[in-house]
């Protein structure tokens, strides 16, 4: 499974490179494409599992004012 986050900055948050560096730091691997980041599984997980990914996620960029879209293929 593969999950795609796509990053919208907000002009008024934090700069587009300490987004980059936040989540590279997670373990995202930057993606150029369609979107901007993914992470790779290599395995099949539950919904709970990855609820608690994009929980992670957005804990490290709370207060950033970032917007985020995930999309997971399996």
């Amino acid at each position: 499974m593969e999950t795609y986050i796509d990053v919208f900055i907000n002009s008024d948050g934090k700069k587009a490179s300490e987004i980059f560096e936040k989540l590279t730091g997670m373990g995202l691997k930057y993606y150029i494409g369609e979107h901007d980041f993914i992470y790779n599984w290599k395995r099949i997980v539950t919904i709970k599992e990855e609820l608690t990914f994009v929980d992670r996620i957005q804990d490290t960029l709370k207060g950033t004012k970032t917007i985020l879209k995930f999309t997971t293929i399996r």
